[in-house]
């Protein structure tokens, strides 16, 4: 069953229920949990400098994109503070686990093959702590119904830096994100599902210098790219 028909369903039961938890928007600080899955990726900008191939000896120009995107999940904490009938701020750091693989070509066209052991494709796995700041605007309530935009900002701190990596990311990132979502109004608590566009700022890419773990050949996929940043999609439930 399709994520929109679970809700249609909870959103039916409880409008043959009535109104639940009608004073639960009133509380001035409320607490939750979330749960969630995202989609990321980054905008890869080529450094469009010919890099020496060990085997050949030649210099070749070299572009890397983002070619596999694999779900990753989440997790994290919710406080609410209401400024307002209509306003709310909210802090909710949490976990995230996301893997994306980056594919290597020459300028020609052709795939990275026969000089390194890695070959053409490096998978680049991140997990980040962040810590968003956001601003709520939920319309007016309807029965048990309250949809909602927030946008925000925060950072991310990358605990999963491996330097044997032949791309290893940067500590830190900053991002913004904006989205929507509504309040489903249940029995025992709130539930809000919400879809979110998140954007880093921050490089991503960390650069070889005193990387000595890495050996000499699998530099070049770092050096193949000048700049890396995230962006992603997260689908989020959150439990009020």
């Amino acid at each position: 069953m399709s994520v929109c028909a679970v809700v249609c369903v909870l959103c039916s039961a409880q409008a043959q229920t009535g109104m639940n938890r009608p004073y639960i928007d009133d509380k001035i600080v409320h607490i939750g949990f979330q749960l969630g899955v995202n989609f990321s990726t980054f905008q890869v900008t080529d450094s469009e400098v010919p890099i020496q191939n060990p085997l050949t000896g030649e210099y070749e120009t070299y572009h890397a994109r983002v070619s596999s995107i694999l779900p990753g999940f989440h997790v994290g904490f919710v406080s609410d503070v209401r400024i307002c009938k209509f306003l709310n701020l909210r802090f909710c750091p949490g976990l995230l686990f996301s893997s994306r693989t980056i594919s290597y070509k020459t300028e020609s066209g052709a795939p990275v093959v026969g000089f390194n052991r890695r070959g053409a494709n490096v998978d680049v796995l991140a997990m980040p702590v962040y810590l968003p700041l956001y601003l709520k605007w939920s319309a007016e309530r309807e029965g048990n119904y309250r949809p909602y935009v927030l946008a925000g900002g925060g950072v991310s701190f990358n605990v999963s830096r491996d330097r044997e990596k032949p791309v290893l990311l940067n500590l830190m990132d900053y991002f913004c994100e904006v989205g929507f979502g509504v309040d489903l109004y249940l029995r025992w608590f709130k539930l809000c599902p919400e879809i979110t566009y998140r954007i880093g700022f921050a490089n991503q890419i960390a650069p070889t210098d005193g990387r000595m773990e890495l050996p000499v050949q699998d530099f070049f996929y770092t050096e193949a790219i000048t700049r890396m940043t995230s962006h992603s999609v997260c689908l989020t439930f959150n439990f009020e």
